[in-house]
């Protein structure tokens, strides 16, 4: 047997042994589904792999949205020469030989180089700008795969250089495509085991794939390969029990590190804005069971309380507080009703962000300079150099006055008068406005040469 067969032969036996979803990756944009949105008739990239005039890219989606897949298509389509490497373990020294390779091709040969780099986010700043130049010259074109924001993840240099293309988590619809498809297919799939999915089955396994085709074909082939068929039929039935126990626990996407972990605490926070008990009680179950530091969650529900809850109901910072003290004391999973608890309470609480305003109010006067000397009737004297100097002239002890309030000035010169706070018209923010309006009148009334409101 010759070495080619010999090779021939080997290649043939791995890619039989790889798992299914690998083997029923697509090799052409006919057979490839699902974002359509940047790969349908007429949009941008199915142009440029048409026309093999790849820009350089960024394809940034969830797990199993084909990414990989895509690349593979676009180095099958294109005539430049295609270098893939894995960023969790390529180096700079490999990124430089495949520059210095690129360079010889496109000097020697006229051919292009696209360098395709898998889970880019993966990459340091070092290893990115080493690529940088190489991309900016045209020495190689590059096509970069991330599950992470790339705002976060690459450089600004070569995030310039590059077209960011974010590919959407797979439909229910194009699931089933696909496990249909591999179902069915005799040469490269399941079609050999004569594999049934009932409804039930399939529906089961679109939903706990979570929008990933990769783990879906992958759970197909442990359930399947673990059916035994119908002596009579010799049909292998999938049984609900079955991809149910082939995926033991359904994977949440989510890193603690990464854009998932922002895009599910947003979704919390601002469910709890809205109001929406049951989406808050969701968002909350899926970044605890997805890992997420308890406390991390607590420390966003305290200043919820106070951005989105504020005076209108001040308890609201009281049971936040009380979630992270039960959280911090009896650990997880027991304080996951702690957190349950005070998401329930945040999102029924009447809504102010009164307390946010006034402070940013405060904070941009500050930022435009209007951060002046403290007047000299409120300024403390413990010296009698001091007292001399009038520190503490005229100032009007409170408690010394019918109602304890006096009308004097706190605010520097320049801020004279000026109304930050404003309360909101919803729960015990009325009752706030009810002081504010009862105080400003005995202040009149002192203005006005009175002796004060009554005690």
């Amino acid at each position: 047997m010759s070495m080619d067969m010999f090779d021939k032969q080997a290649d043939e036996q791995q890619f039989q042994n790889a798992p299914l979803a690998t083997r029923m990756r697509p090799k052409s944009l006919e057979d490839f589904v699902g974002q359509e949105h940047i790969l349908g008739k007429g949009r941008v990239l199915r142009r440029a792999i048409e026309t093999d005039r790849i820009p350089s890219i960024i394809l940034w989606g969830p797990p199993g949205s084909g990414k990989t897949t895509l690349a593979n298509i676009i180095a099958n389509s294109t005539g430049a020469h295609f270098s893939p490497v894995s960023a969790v373990s390529a180096s700079v020294t490999d990124l430089r030989k495949i520059v210095a390779e690129a360079k010889e091709r496109r000097h020697g040969q006229s051919q292009r180089t696209i360098l395709f780099i898998d889970e880019i986010h993966r990459f340091n700043r070092t290893q990115q700008d080493a690529v940088l130049p190489f991309v900016e010259d045209g020495t190689v074109i590059l096509i970069g795969a991330t599950t992470e924001n790339p705002s976060f993840e690459v450089t600004s240099p070569l995030l310039s250089r590059t077209r960011v293309l974010p590919l959407k988590p797979l439909t229910e619809e194009e699931l089933d495509i696909l496990i249909s498809r591999a179902s069915m297919d005799k040469l490269k799939g399941l079609g050999e085991l004569n594999v049934e999915l009932p409804d039930e089955s399939m529906e089961q396994l679109i939903k706990m794939s979570n929008s990933d085709a990769r783990m879906a074909l992958n759970t197909l082939e442990i359930a399947a390969l673990s059916t035994p068929a119908d002596e009579e039929t010799g049909k292998r039935i999938i049984k609900l029990e079955t991809i149910e126990d082939a995926f033991q626990k359904r994977a949440v996407q989510y890193d603690r590190a990464g854009d998932q972990h922002y895009n599910l605490i947003s979704a919390l926070h601002k469910s709890l804005r809205d109001s929406d008990v049951d989406a808050s009680i969701y968002w909350l179950a899926m970044m605890l069971e997805a890992g997420e530091d308890p406390l991390y969650i607590a420390r966003r529900m305290v200043r919820f309380a106070s951005e989105d809850v504020g005076m209108a109901d001040p308890q609201a910072l009281v049971v936040a507080m009380a979630a992270q003290q039960a959280v911090h004391f009896i650990g997880m999973p027991e304080g996951n009703l702690a957190l349950t608890e005070a998401a329930v309470y945040l999102a029924t609480a009447p809504k102010s962000n009164s307390l946010y305003t006034a402070y940013s109010q405060v904070q941009d006067a500050i930022k435009k300079g209007a951060s002046e000397n403290v007047p000299y009737n409120i300024r403390n004297a413990p010296t009698p150099l001091m007292k001399d100097l009038g520190y503490g002239k005229d100032y009007k002890y409170a408690h010394d006055f019918p109602g304890h309030v006096v009308d004097q000035q706190h605010l520097p010169d320049h801020m004279k008068g000026r109304k930050f706070y404003t309360p909101g018209a919803l729960g015990f923010e009325k009752t706030v406005q009810e002081r504010m309006d009862d105080l400003e009148a005995k202040k009149r009334k002192m203005g006005e040469g009175g002796k004060g409101a009554e005690s």
